[in-house]
């Protein structure tokens, strides 16, 4: 099996491109492409399995060339539950090209509450999934992100984020700021680089 899930040679043949262009992404766009190249098989793994047992409607951010998004519906979700919003331009054309039955919007992440709206998704959300490069990006880009994902996702519910630091992905107090907590729930030692799996989560009370 190749990193995105697929087999044999067709498989390889789609891989290779998917790699290159987000390789070239990257050199472009370093600061808002989160890593040199798309996840492998054990951090997608781990992200998978933090997903609710009952997630119906799950909304994937930044999904690079698309190896969340492949396995989000190998694990169940249905094209037509499924929303991805990827800001890059070429990578939105090829997400466009590898899941033509699954809603993929050009968008920013700040901007959540109205693309859901618009793509009349089921609200709220079961669950969010993010290739975010959160570490990256200055607090209030983080706080408008978190604000618009919390916005969106039900009661309960969790944002699903993986990072390349050991620490929480966003700057000091903004989590008490905005009432959540940050939960540290898988290791990926073999993803390049390793990568740390965290669920934020509203605080109870």
């Amino acid at each position: 099996m190749n990193e995105d899930g697929s087999g044999g040679d067709i498989g390889l043949r789609q891989s290779i491109p998917a790699t290159w262009t987000f390789f070239r992404q990257w050199v472009r766009h370093p600061l808002s492409t989160a890593s040199v190249a798309p996840s492998g098989r054990q951090l997608t793994r781990a992200m998978m399995r933090q997903l609710p047992s009952d997630a119906h409607c799950v909304v994937e951010l930044g999904a690079g060339t698309g190896v969340f998004t492949r396995a989000l519906l190998e694990h169940g979700i249905a094209p037509r539950d499924l929303l991805v919003v990827e800001l890059n331009a070429e990578l939105h054309a090829l997400l466009h090209r590898r899941f033509p039955q699954v809603a993929i919007v050009n968008g920013d992440a700040r901007d959540l509450r109205a693309i859901v709206a618009r793509a009349h998704c089921e609200q709220p959300v079961d669950a969010v999934v993010s290739g975010l490069g959160l570490l990256a990006m200055p607090r209030g880009v983080q706080k408008q992100i978190l604000d618009a994902v919390f916005a969106v996702l039900g009661p309960g519910r969790s944002l699903i984020q993986f990072s390349y630091a050991p620490a929480v992905p966003v700057a000091n107090g903004l989590l008490d700021d905005l009432g959540l907590r940050a939960e540290r729930v898988a290791f990926a030692p073999f993803n390049l680089p390793p990568a740390f799996v965290f669920k934020f989560s509203r605080r109870q009370g």
